[in-house]
């Protein structure tokens, strides 16, 4: 699968996908600082699902109908983090194409995966 990570995405959530053989590309590589809205063209572009720690995107896709291949929002406190890269791979390994299309929220010891949006 491929992914973007944004800014606000944890780096150990990037290692651990691109070691599980997927590609996930980085908004801090591309385009250090870029907005928001600019971080949408190129997920959509490069057919890749958001990997964010933003709840502002929540707000695209739920209020302004942006488009998007999918979203992984990915909302762990500070004393929680030491395996979120292996909590998103592993959610990513479960559902694979199945996280296409939907908004998914992933906080410690639970998911919430929306219903299919943009169809």
């Amino acid at each position: 699968m491929r992914f973007l990570a944004d800014e606000s995405c944890d780096y150990a959530v990037v290692r651990t996908l691109s070691r599980t053989s997927h590609e996930v590309l980085a908004v801090a590589d591309l385009s250090p600082g870029a907005s928001d809205e600019w971080v949408i063209e190129p997920a959509l572009r490069e057919r890749c699902i958001l990997l964010t720690e933003d709840k502002d995107f929540g707000q695209f896709v739920h209020a302004s109908g942006a488009r998007f291949v999918g979203v992984i929002l990915v909302r762990f406190p500070a004393d929680a983090r030491s395996h979120v890269g292996e909590i998103v791979a592993e959610l990513v390994k479960r559902r694979g194409d199945d996280l296409l299309g939907r908004f998914v929220v992933v906080q410690p010891g639970k998911m919430r995966i929306g219903p299919r949006f943009n169809e």
